[in-house]
């Protein structure tokens, strides 16, 4: 197993694909800017930021998942808002719960009966604290 989001779980086994690529995470800190009459503002660190992940997945039927329950399953996910854990190589990410901001599908193949056969999604996730 290469990681997991909640139930979906990375993982590239004889039978399965199911990996993450251009995996990027951000992270940044909070400031407050005060205002100072005939002088530059000044600005006063507040504490960190809520980071950010993206990633790609990519599903293909030769390689044993059915894309459209691939993509469904994640839009449920999405559509639910609930915090989810993060896990890349057995460790928690951030503070370990995260939601999906953002899901894009990209159907890339459908045969001739309207089956899906490969599909990309873009995932972003936003950190959640409790």
């Amino acid at each position: 197993m290469i990681g997991s989001l909640g139930s979906v779980v990375f993982v590239a086994s004889q039978a399965t694909i199911r990996t993450i690529q251009e995996f990027t995470r951000n992270g940044g800190s909070r400031y407050a800017v005060h205002e100072i009459l005939n002088q530059k503002p000044k600005a006063q660190w507040i504490g960190p930021g809520l980071d950010t992940v993206s990633f790609s997945m990519r599903f293909d039927a030769s390689y044993g998942l059915n894309p459209r329950k691939e993509l469904n399953q994640l839009v449920e996910l999405e559509r639910a808002g609930k915090a989810l854990p993060l896990t890349i190589g057995g460790e928690g990410m951030g503070v370990y719960l995260w939601t999906i901001t953002s899901l894009e599908q990209k159907w890339d193949h459908i045969d001739n009966q309207g089956n899906l056969l490969i599909a990309s999604a873009n995932i972003s996730l936003k950190e959640y604290v409790k």
